[in-house]
């Protein structure tokens, strides 16, 4: 399995096991099923939902002794009402508690954006807090604090720009170690990857096949398909193998982490499989034709009227 290396000498596995959407009832199976087919990267987020029951996957998984905690990658995210500096390791401690953990491989937070506390999605303007009132730097330096406690082994943002990661280093000598963001063929960030590579600031790959199964509020009429492109569909058909297993090999191939989600065994196993896969040259430059700068997730869920968050994907 590649890896990304981090100063410190952690390596991080380039494939996990997404969760987001992953219903209760079916995530703590898609879990065992991953440690114990190779995955060795599990990633996860508070607002996901489903903490608790990766948490029981991963105490048993550990219990039976054939996977050890140190073995696993495990990555959560900070949510969005818990930016203020007194709330930060609260949530953090609350995820370790779900997870039945005493530490996290990486911790991040989930996006430049803050609502009130106890606010889990807000409905209206007053449900959030600017970044005057909350700034990222504040949040961040509570994310250092949980690492300097054995909290975290490494931290790190998400959905962050070049402008945001910019700001935030130009007020911070921690420079945040990885960046989660959307990346995928439609969506392929050359200078977001660019200034991270520049930075020592590694990349995962979310909605790497196109996130089919989110809620149709947030799909765009008439919205491109990763899986049914013709020139993924080729380069699978010429490697005798599935669209999704290019998808998640491009990112691989491009230096960045992927988190592909799935519940369905006969999926996850070939979603690790595809690591084997070998893309050349030809395959990356037809790729690299396809490039939509399309969105998937393009933070709309995040507008109300008067908030101050009405582009966060600035440059």
């Amino acid at each position: 399995m590649e890896t990304l290396k981090f100063k410190n000498g952690d390596e991080m596995p380039a494939i996990g096991l997404g969760t987001w959407k992953s219903e209760k009832g079916k995530v703590e199976e898609a879990v065992k099923i991953a440690l114990n087919n190779g995955y060795r990267h599990i990633d996860c987020a508070a607002t996901y939902g489903n903490e608790a029951e990766i948490g029981n996957a991963l105490s048993t998984v550990f219990s039976e002794g054939k996977v050890k905690r140190e073995e696993v990658w495990i990555t959560s995210k900070l949510w969005n009402d818990s930016h203020k500096e007194e709330h930060v390791i609260p949530a953090l401690k609350q995820t370790l508690k779900d997870l039945q953990l005493e530490y996290l491989d990486l911790y991040l937070i989930h996006w430049p954006v803050a609502f009130k506390h106890g606010v889990s999605f807000p409905s209206k303007d007053e449900d959030y807090l600017s970044l005057e009132e909350v700034p990222i730097i504040e949040t961040w330096n509570a994310m250092i604090e949980a690492k300097e406690q054995g909290l975290v082994k490494h931290i790190g943002v998400s959905n962050f720009s070049n402008k945001k990661l910019r700001d935030l280093m130009n007020e911070s000598d921690e420079v945040p170690e990885m960046n989660q963001v959307e990346l995928h063929p439609f969506l392929q960030q050359h200078e977001l990857l660019e200034f991270c590579r520049e930075n020592d600031i590694h990349c995962t790959a979310y909605s790497p096949l196109g996130s089919g199964d989110r809620s149709e509020q947030m799909k765009a009429k008439n919205e491109p398909s990763l899986l049914k492109e013709p020139a993924i569909m080729e380069i699978a058909k010429k490697h005798n193998a599935s669209p999704a297993q290019v998808l998640i090999k491009w990112a691989v191939a491009r230096g960045t982490a992927v988190i592909p989600k799935s519940t369905s065994k006969e999926h996850i196993i070939s979603n690790l499989e595809s690591e084997k896969l070998p893309l050349d040259e030809e395959d990356m430059k037809k790729i690299a034709g396809i490039d939509r700068e399309f969105r998937y997730v393009n933070g709309e869920f995040f507008v109300t009227p008067g908030n101050p968050y009405d582009n966060i994907y600035d440059l």
